[in-house]
């Protein structure tokens, strides 16, 4: 009987799910070493945003160039979006590939345009709005979360940014609203951990005969009011991040015939000597020279009963090397069956 035994595919079972936890940090401890959650101003420079140091600095933890960071936002989440005669930034418009169209074959059909070739990372399947700034000198405001702390993504309709401007949250659908005008603000692309404050023509309350009378935001610039919430030091940051885990279950199974003896050395209770002759071939070869001495251990009378049966402790899972590469402890002693075959499964997260 050996001591190892081969899994099959269909013993193993791989189960993703989803686990979620919620963060809260304020002032001091967003740029915590174990925390960092970075924060950017990128501006509109109109330079060449290569020539790394040229352009004004921005970042808490890592500094960057501003103009990098407003032109590195612009290609990867708003280059499809850059309709300057649509205020709120709507899509492109893109050809259709129609199989087989004339005579040449399949062809492109319908007008493009030269910047609507990338992938934006959309947030829904919804036509929503994407204002990207274009004018000399605009602002945009970049919250980075660490993907340490968000995991698979920020949990939609979680994330939520309080400073002296007042505060913005996501709406679930990849929006940010300001709060004190409900107006959007901004978008948030949840797989990346990004928030981005893109304002100008979305107000913010901020525009003569649009701001709230009586609010500390009456008469201010756009400008100021992102500023404010990427530079000020009273801050708070909150949101739920999803992590998906794998559990892999092992299904170890016992026969009835299958380990059904005992390894532990203390049912061992001595040794006898046992001799005998050594057989050659058919022939029996008597010459005394040849005697053949042997030391037979032998066992406790209880191990020899037919109803003993071995107890499992341990179950140990091995690569095809035999490397032992995890060990499963079970609560109680669990006996062996000599009639019916005995499952154990081993659940591992990872």
């Amino acid at each position: 009987m050996g001591s190892f035994k081969q899994f099959l595919s269909s013993d193993i079972i791989i189960t993703p799910f989803e686990v979620n936890k919620s963060f809260t940090f304020k002032g001091n401890e967003l740029t915590g070493s174990n925390v960092a959650i970075e924060r950017y101003l990128g501006k509109n420079i109109q330079s060449n945003p290569f020539i790394s140091g040229s352009n004004p600095q921005t970042g808490v933890v890592y500094t960057q160039d501003q103009e990098l960071i407003y032109e590195s936002i612009k290609q990867l989440y708003y280059s499809n979006y850059l309709n300057y005669t649509a205020s709120l930034g709507a899509p492109v418009n893109t050809a259709s590939l129609v199989p087989g169209y004339d005579e040449l074959g399949d062809r492109l059909v319908g007008t493009t345009s030269s910047a609507g070739r990338y992938w934006n990372y959309p947030q829904t399947t919804l036509t929503f709005e994407h204002y990207y700034p274009t004018a000399s000198n605009s602002i945009i405001g970049v919250i980075s979360v660490p993907v340490g702390l968000f995991g698979t993504y920020i949990q939609p309709k979680s994330f939520k940014w309080i400073a002296d401007s007042g505060s913005i949250f996501d709406d679930g659908e990849g929006n940010l609203i300001y709060e004190t005008t409900n107006q959007i603000c901004g978008n948030i692309f949840y797989g990346h951990g990004l928030a981005i404050i893109t304002s100008d023509s979305q107000p913010l309350g901020d525009v003569y005969g649009t701001a709230i009378y009586g609010s500390s935001l009456y008469g201010t610039s756009d400008a100021a009011v992102i500023n404010n919430f990427i530079t000020s030091s009273n801050v708070t940051c909150s949101f739920s991040s999803s992590f998906t885990l794998y559990e892999s279950q092992y299904k170890c199974t016992i026969r009835e015939n299958e380990f059904n003896y005992t390894n532990n050395p203390t049912i061992i209770t001595g040794s006898v000597p046992f001799s005998g002759s050594i057989y050659s071939g058919s022939a029996v070869n008597t010459n005394s020279n040849y005697q053949l001495y042997v030391q037979a251990d032998t066992v406790k009378g209880f191990v020899t009963s037919s109803y003993f049966a071995p107890y499992v402790t341990t179950v140990g899972l091995y690569d095809d090397a035999q490397n032992l590469l995890a060990i499963g402890k079970l609560s109680q002693p669990l006996p062996t069956s000599a009639t019916t075959d005995t499952t154990i499964l081993i659940n591992i997260d990872r």
